[in-house]
């Protein structure tokens, strides 16, 4: 996290005696990254966060997956992943879906009703966007409320509890890294302010108010870790049972704590001409990045063509998920809110025939999508299987044909 918090109750000084109303010592928690070389922070606890009395096997959701082979283009209806009520019984920790994955992150999604467990991610952060719905944060440090169109940072080893509100189910697409995902390093000083290019700053960004702190004892935690297992992607789950609440937190400090981005407040980057996709860029992980496409002004050369032209990723595989708005290089593709689409490196793509025509003289264009580009092959896991369209790979050539040709 790229700027210094405060709340709640800590002492002057670091790793001195902190004491309650009662004269008790508080316990001090350091969470740090890079082998405590890089970002921390620092929670005074009421008792000793490392008390556990019990621990149990955690099956986890179906982590396997299969190549992109033979290669081909592919389209994922995540929509059709949940039947019509079968929401009000899923969380978002224990019913989310494997997608798409490979050593480096995990692409998942789920539709929720029901409140999570206690959660903590000990192999990377999550990077959570909310395609729909409403939801409370609970974690270690506070709670986020949040909503349409956040991104919900959670660091690794945050302890946290997703409650979904309202009538309708809480659509997340989750990124799970084996990494910490962090805004990218172009947009950020030497010591870590946004910098005047930035498409976005720290006024954007939400963190949590101030402590939480709830009674209890024998309270369960799931944990997912690094761990063995040929089909699980190197990960294990674990069940820890805590003596009392992990959220007994009077106080903390620091620069690694969970916050929220609305891609709502990215201010896009535009030109005369097309962009690349890096002006889009959100965050960056380990070997991927994330970029988020927005309504915004296009192209204003009188000879522009706004819409994408035909390219090959030669170094990446690139993932979009459609959330909002219309997606005119996709017309007559079965692409809509909730798609997934992947175009894997060694695979030239682009928008489908009569795109291009039809975007000349566009002045404005109404989408929302999140994009990953990773550096290794991604892989198709459970969920991803379970909700693709076959048909989508042949569609620039259906399309073509159906126009006489693709002039």
């Amino acid at each position: 996290m790229p700027y210094y918090a405060r709340t709640g109750d800590v002492p002057p000084k670091r790793h001195t005696q902190h004491r309650g109303g009662d004269g008790g010592l508080y316990s001090e928690e350091l969470m740090g990254s890079e082998g405590f070389s890089a970002d921390s922070s620092l929670l005074y606890h009421r008792e000793i966060p490392a008390a556990i009395s019990a621990a149990r096997p955690w099956e986890l959701p179906a982590l396997g997956t299969v190549a992109n082979h033979p290669l081909r283009p592919r389209h994922l209806r995540t929509h059709t992943l949940t039947a019509a009520e079968g929401w009000r019984s899923l969380d978002v920790v224990t019913g989310r879906r494997l997608l798409l994955g490979n050593a480096d992150v995990r692409l998942c999604y789920v539709a929720a009703g029901a409140p999570s467990p206690l959660y903590r991610n000990g192999t990377g952060d999550e990077c959570v966007y909310v395609e729909a719905g409403t939801a409370r944060v609970d974690t270690v440090f506070g709670t986020l409320p949040a909503g349409p169109g956040d991104y919900v940072v959670v660091p690794c080893g945050t302890t946290h509890r997703w409650t979904p509100s309202g009538d309708e189910p809480l659509r997340a697409y989750i990124i799970e890294a084996n990494s910490h995902i962090r805004p990218p390093k172009r947009y950020l000083s030497a010591s870590g302010q946004f910098l005047e290019h930035a498409p976005y700053c720290e006024r954007d960004l939400r963190r949590p108010a101030g402590p939480l702190l709830e009674e209890g004892t024998d309270v369960e935690v799931y944990v997912k870790h690094r761990g063995p297992g040929a089909g699980t992607g190197g990960v294990a789950g674990t069940v820890l049972t805590y003596r009392t609440h992990p959220f007994d937190v009077v106080g903390w400090d620091g620069c690694l704590y969970p916050y929220l981005f609305n891609i709502g407040d990215f201010e896009p980057i535009t030109g005369r001409l097309h962009q690349p996709p890096p002006v889009h860029q959100v965050f960056e992980g380990r070997n991927f990045v994330v970029c988020n496409f927005v309504p915004r002004k296009v192209d204003y050369h009188p000879d522009a063509i706004p819409t994408p032209y035909y390219h090959a990723n030669i170094d990446s595989d690139e993932v979009i998920f459609y959330t909002g708005g219309a997606y005119g290089a996709r017309r007559g593709s079965g692409i809509g809110p909730g798609s997934l689409s992947l175009h894997p490196a060694g695979h030239t793509h682009g928008p489908q025939p009569g795109a291009v025509q039809a975007s000349i003289g566009v002045e404005f264009v109404d989408e929302l999508a999140v994009m990953v580009d990773t550096f290794a092959p991604l892989e198709l896991g459970e969920g991803g299987l379970a909700c693709e369209d076959p048909d989508y790979a042949w569609t620039w050539a259906a399309n073509a044909a159906a126009r006489g040709g693709a002039g």
